[in-house]
């Protein structure tokens, strides 16, 4: 499974962006799907993810209510929508594939990693 994430840039805080995920090589709607942010000189750390079954959803403390992660299998793509932006949501954002219905919370449960794509929030 190759992934390409996209859809970063730069927002004024309190602005949206939408990421997208797009899967390419197989069938992507038995993977679960997360998304992980790293800002310079900080650990990745885990935003949301959605499960390859049923579609379920987790979100991080810091994102939950702003942040909504979704997937339309028929395109093979997931989307991240970031509502209410803060400055401290600034770090690249990677999408990671699993192997398996069911979401991880830990980069090392990921088999496939996207590039990347930047999000910068200004103040």
């Amino acid at each position: 499974v190759q992934l390409q994430a996209s859809g970063g840039g730069l927002v004024q805080a309190g602005g949206s962006l939408r990421l997208s995920c797009a899967a390419s090589g197989r069938t992507f709607s038995g993977y679960a799907v997360g998304w992980f942010r790293q800002a310079p000189g900080k650990e990745r750390e885990f935003v949301s993810a959605i499960s390859g079954g049923d579609g379920s959803t987790y979100y991080a403390d810091s994102v939950k209510g702003r942040f909504t992660i979704s997937r339309d299998n028929a395109l093979n793509t997931v989307y991240l929508q970031m509502n209410s932006l803060k400055p401290e949501d600034t770090a690249v954002y990677y999408c990671a594939a699993r192997a398996s219905n069911w979401y991880g919370l830990r980069p090392a449960e990921y088999h496939y990693w996207g590039q990347g794509t930047l999000v910068t929030v200004s103040s």
